[in-house]
């Protein structure tokens, strides 16, 4: 798996605390920004969130490039409506064999022989029906849902801090947590205000799963 930013709101943090301050401001925008300290624009953030002011947030965009996820993880990942997404084509793009190998198959070799053997298997038949002239948009009903694919993902601020609370819990499927949160990594870095607490419920309160909450990973 590879998650990478590739774009994002310049200066993201100033300009959701401009969006913040204007809310209750009669002077122009100029006037805002030279306010604007960096101390400012901290306890502008920690404010709106103590508010629940989350509107805000919808103002900074990020960008991320992710490959070597497989199918099984896009299809949760496009869940998340509030969002951009643009995924490699099963149609126009000829697949290659690579595939995501779960941990729970990878600790026992018969497992893993079974599995593999399995998907090769699939991945042989594609080669062959496209080799007899079959459209690659037919042919991928062999695929399976273990395929490598690409995509690309906007989300705002706002959607971001849910998409995380949901998807880098114990108990979201393991690899969409993995994604979630190298995504969350690489965010904060560039706007660590924003995103200081965001994870899962639990960094911020009681957690709601409750007994059924899976042990720690990370």
């Amino acid at each position: 798996m590879r998650v990478k930013l590739i774009a994002y709101t310049p200066e993201p943090e100033k300009v959701c605390a401009l969006a913040m301050r204007l809310c209750h401001y009669q002077g122009n925008i100029e006037e805002l920004e030279e306010k604007l300290t960096l101390e400012e624009i901290s306890r502008l953030l920690k404010k709106a969130k103590t508010l629940q002011h989350f509107s805000i947030f919808e103002h900074a965009n990020f960008t991320f490039y992710i490959e070597g996820i497989s199918r099984v993880t896009t299809h949760q990942l496009v869940r998340h409506r509030i969002a951009s997404y643009s995924q490699q084509s099963q149609r126009y793009v000829k697949i290659r064999q690579e595939y995501v190998i779960p941990e729970s198959i990878l600790i026992d070799k018969e497992r893993e022989k079974v599995y593999k053997e399995t998907l090769d298997k699939a991945f042989n038949a594609y080669e062959e029906l496209v080799k007899m002239g079959v459209p690659k948009e037919d042919a991928r009903y062999l695929l399976p849902q273990a395929v490598e694919s690409k995509i690309i993902v906007t989300m705002n601020a706002r959607e971001l801090l849910h998409f995380f609370t949901l998807r880098t819990c114990n108990s979201a499927q393991w690899e969409i947590r993995e994604m979630a949160w190298e995504m969350l990594d690489l965010v904060k870095k560039v706007a660590p205000n924003i995103f200081e607490d965001a994870g899962p419920s639990c960094f911020r309160g009681t957690c709601p799963e409750g007994k059924s909450c899976i042990p720690k990973r990370r």
